[in-house]
């Protein structure tokens, strides 16, 4: 079974960043499609359900449940979209403390398509100064084309964002299409508690 994961840490329900994920998302369900690939299936994370979370796994490290499973969907994606808003010229501090917080190793070698919205297109920058040194760091296999749409990208008959989407979505559906997936340890397989943790 081919999965992409869809991440996005829009704070509106619903959010141009959800909605730009979710358009990715489909765009490279399409390329595999095309590719011949069956059993494709989408399946979409939206960070700000898990901001409790997340504080919470950071100061106790013991993580929920919905956690875990978030963090396993990661290691079990055969491609992962990352999708932030531009807070302060850089990503938000829920898209970073996300990735802070998964456990080493878990992105090496996994395709990634980065992506972020903004206010104009003097953010767009995002992606290239902060988004793609921190998966690198993370030794993803990341697209080298990301998407950024700004407002006014919303308006109209979106013809430019709607073909950047799909040249987008088309290369990475060939990216995950070339990478085999070799799904990691779980690391918190055996942690059912903060003793357990501790022992461990």
């Amino acid at each position: 079974m081919t999965t992409i994961l869809v991440i996005t840490a829009g704070m509106g329900q619903p959010s141009s960043t959800q909605l730009l994920g979710q358009r990715l998302g489909e765009a490279t369900l399409a390329g595999l499609r095309e590719a011949g690939q069956q059993g494709v299936q989408l399946r979409h994370v939206e960070l700000r359900t898990l901001a409790a979370d997340l504080a919470s796994y950071l100061v106790s490290r013991v993580p929920s449940q919905a956690l875990r499973e978030v963090f396993e969907a990661v290691g079990e994606a055969s491609g992962v979209i990352a999708v932030t808003p531009v807070f302060n010229a850089s990503f938000s501090g829920l898209f970073k403390l996300f990735f802070d917080l998964l456990e080493e190793g878990l992105l090496a070698g996994r395709p990634v398509l980065l992506a972020a919205t903004g206010g104009t297109q003097r953010h767009s920058l995002v992606i290239d100064h902060a988004m793609l040194p921190m998966f690198h760091y993370l030794k993803a296999r990341v697209l080298p084309l990301g998407v950024f749409a700004a407002t006014k990208d919303w308006g109209g008959s979106e013809t430019r964002l709607s073909r950047r989407i799909g040249q987008a979505g088309a290369q990475f559906a060939e990216l995950v299409a070339a990478t085999p997936v070799v799904r990691p340890v779980d690391a918190f397989e055996h942690v059912t508690s903060f003793e357990d943790l501790l022992r461990g």
